[in-house]
């Protein structure tokens, strides 16, 4: 199993309006890195090329997800936080715990998050039950992939 370190990036940069303009506006990523330093390095380079102006790095935190479930809908443009309850037995006293968990999961709509969430979960041996869903303002997901030669390569998904 393969463990990522997620950070949430908040980056202030200067965006094109209609009226050709520009104006900064914040934007939240999620980025898969080492740590804080390789997460700035690495939102800077994946928004770079979306900004002619400004561009700054404003806040990163780490999170955790358990999972991420990236959709290929052109309508999924959104991505929802999902508070997963596995549910277990204690051997010992035959008493039911639940274990919380947060998954990421992109989607249109609040509907089309539960359904892409059970999809995901398809398959899984352990017994869950949804806690909540909220969207998010994660705006894309940078992940790294590594070839088979060990190199980086672009981002898995991209919303």
């Amino acid at each position: 199993m393969e463990i990522n370190s997620w950070f949430e990036c908040k980056v202030k940069m200067d965006v094109m309006k209609d009226d050709g303009t520009t104006k900064p506006e914040t934007f939240v990523y999620l980025v898969d890195a080492l740590n804080f330093t390789e997460a700035e390095s690495r939102i800077i380079e994946e928004v770079k090329p979306y900004t002619s102006g400004n561009l700054d790095v404003t806040d990163i935190k780490r999170v955790k997800f358990a999972e991420i479930f990236p959709c290929d809908s052109d309508v999924a443009d959104k991505w929802y936080k999902v508070r997963c309850l596995f549910i277990t037995l204690d051997e010992k006293t035959q008493v039911e715990k639940e274990i919380a968990n947060s998954m990421l999961v992109q989607a249109g709509t609040f509907h089309a998050a539960v359904e892409n969430f059970d999809k995901g979960m398809k398959g899984s041996l352990m017994d869950y039950r949804i806690a909540s869903v909220q969207e998010t303002k994660i705006m894309d997901v940078f992940r790294y992939v590594v070839h088979e030669k060990g190199e980086a390569a672009k981002p898995e998904y991209e919303a």
